[in-house]
């Protein structure tokens, strides 16, 4: 019914707090509905909202937007985060349907309550440790008592970095921190650290600046190193089981086609990231053959190893992973007639 003269009559003779009150549960009502809209699910059935960090190893989910926006069953559109801790809460809170997470915070989800499943790894070995190149560190010694960033806590650089400093004893006591990766270059540029561990391109930015230099690839500590991972909600592979099987298939394409076209992987990276086409392209290729794209099966073993390491390092109360990994739609993903980008879609 439209706001008539009469109502407006009977509200003006309100006394001012009344009138106070009345608008105060009105704007309480509208923020309600607009935090409802924006912050919970909603979707048609044929979107996917996807949400990952601008790192190679979650390339998957722009070339998945990008490739969708021409058509298909499924619109996958991937939201890009700034943290991880954004990103879990997004996916706890419906907002996001998959994440690109970083590997122990999946771990940490599902020891918190979260009915959540791992269904695919992302692209492996892209991850680097640089130093300021004022410091000139020749190795991981010359890192004693020096500030050294990681994404999280919950992060396999963390582990790796725990895991150095316990094998070199009192040869190296880093100070570790977390950080953002969008941060880290800009405060290693003004010496607020003295390193930082994280997928690329975070790193290749201050080496192409040159502010850093490369102390160690990720592999040469950690062979077969997993940054991020697919991590989906239960329910929803129970509820939309053509999508999920869409997703992971479609990850798992996505990876070989930019495998096998890297110049125009970069270029697609690059508007999605905000970063030029040339530090993506040398970040993918530099050193060359370094990025492992075939190798997206999540394995039972391997996060249970992560889960080991947590705990022992105090990053977790328990070992227990219980039925996180899920491989089974990676295992039975269609490869063939991987050819242009649309072929990714599945």
């Amino acid at each position: 019914m439209p706001f008539n003269f009469a109502q407006k009559m009977r509200l003006s003779a309100m006394p001012v707090w009344m009138r106070v009150a009345f608008a105060a549960l009105l704007w309480l009502v509208l923020i309600s509905f607009l935090h409802n809209r924006l912050n919970f699910e909603r979707f048609d059935g044929q979107t996917v909202r996807i949400g990952y960090m601008p790192v190679i190893t979650n390339l998957a989910a722009p070339m998945l937007d990008f490739a969708s926006k021409g058509g298909g069953a499924i619109r996958f559109e991937a939201i890009k985060f700034s943290s991880f801790a954004d990103m879990a809460e997004a996916l706890r809170s419906r907002h996001i349907q998959a994440a690109f997470m970083i590997a122990p915070l999946s771990i940490t989800l599902a020891q918190s309550g979260e009915d959540v499943r791992v269904v695919l790894i992302g692209a492996r070995h892209e991850s680097t440790l640089v130093t300021r190149k004022s410091l000139m560190a020749r190795d991981i010694s010359d890192l004693d008592q020096k500030t050294v960033a990681v994404p999280m806590r919950f992060s396999g650089h963390n582990l790796a970095l725990l895991e150095l400093a316990e094998k070199l004893g009192d040869a190296a006591k880093f100070k570790i921190v977390e950080m953002n990766p969008p941060d880290m270059a800009a405060a290693l540029a003004t010496q607020t650290l003295d390193a930082y561990f994280v997928g690329e391109p975070f790193a290749a930015q201050t080496v192409r600046a040159g502010q850093s230099e490369v102390l160690m690839l990720v592999e040469e500590v950690w062979p077969g190193f997993m940054c991020n991972l697919v991590v989906v909600r239960a329910d929803f592979l129970k509820k939309r089981p053509e999508a999920a099987k869409a997703l992971v298939t479609g990850a798992a394409r996505a990876s070989l086609w930019a495998e096998a076209n890297i110049e125009q992987a970069a270029s697609i990276l690059a508007r999605y990231w905000n970063q030029s086409p040339d530090l993506v392209l040398y970040a993918l290729t530099t050193p060359p053959n370094r990025i492992v794209y075939n190798q997206f099966v999540p394995v039972q073993e391997e996060m249970q190893h992560m889960a080991d390491l947590m705990q022992k390092h105090g990053l977790a109360a328990s070992s227990d992973i219980g039925l996180l990994v899920d491989d089974s739609l990676a295992r039975s993903a269609d490869l063939s007639d991987i050819t242009g980008i649309e072929s990714i879609l599945y």
